[in-house]
């Protein structure tokens, strides 16, 4: 696509979703976000930090959220963009008629407070940074015993248990998934030290 000027004309270049786009920045601009082009493409900011933007492809449009991870996702909306992103969760719509402007936003509304809240990934310093999942801090704070295990284990093997429940795509294998290492983890394990010693 070639580069674009304003939000108008980023619109005008993706006509086959239009009114769609359209759509989605008035509903947008009622917050108290600033419009920006970034990345050739509408970026919508608070305090020059970047919190959603919207965009076009072939065959569907959306929504992103550059730290949507932390975002409720109620609705159960929110994809994950790549298997790399961590913090970065969109919204796919198809057509206008997929988009249901309430949930929009009070998505972006949150999206907003959690901003406010200083809600966002840092960036990894030489891979240190360890985002702990929902269903492991749960475990962990209800627990202390098996808190104290957890943060005994060396920075990498945190790493491991939370990237292995983060990694499953339903609710109930991410439970699964932490029923299993429990035990490994009261005992001081890695998730992948017996397979080591092999």
């Amino acid at each position: 696509m070639k580069k674009v000027s304003s939000v108008e004309e980023y619109i005008e270049e993706n006509s086959h979703f239009g009114e769609a786009l359209s759509l989605l920045r008035d509903l947008i601009n009622t917050t108290e976000l600033e419009e920006t082009l970034k990345w050739n493409a509408p970026v919508y900011t608070l305090n020059g930090k970047n919190v959603v933007g919207f965009g076009a492809f072939k065959n569907h449009f959306g929504i992103w959220f550059f730290n949507g991870v932390f975002l409720k996702d109620q609705n159960n909306l929110l994809e994950q963009a790549q298997e790399k992103t961590k913090g970065l969760r969109q919204m796919r719509f198809e057509s206008i008629d997929d988009v249901d402007k309430h949930a929009v936003l009070a998505y972006v509304t949150e999206a907003i407070e959690n901003q406010k809240l200083g809600k966002e990934i840092k960036p990894e310093k030489m891979g240190k940074t360890i985002v702990i999942p929902k269903e492991l801090q749960i475990a962990l704070e209800t627990n202390k015993n098996f808190q104290a295990a957890f943060k005994a284990l060396t920075p990498g093997k945190q790493r491991e248990y939370c990237e292995h429940i983060a990694s499953a795509k339903q609710e109930k294998t991410k439970m699964s998934r932490l029923e299993k290492i429990k035990p490994m983890i009261l005992k001081g394990m890695g998730l992948f030290d017996k397979y080591k010693n092999c």
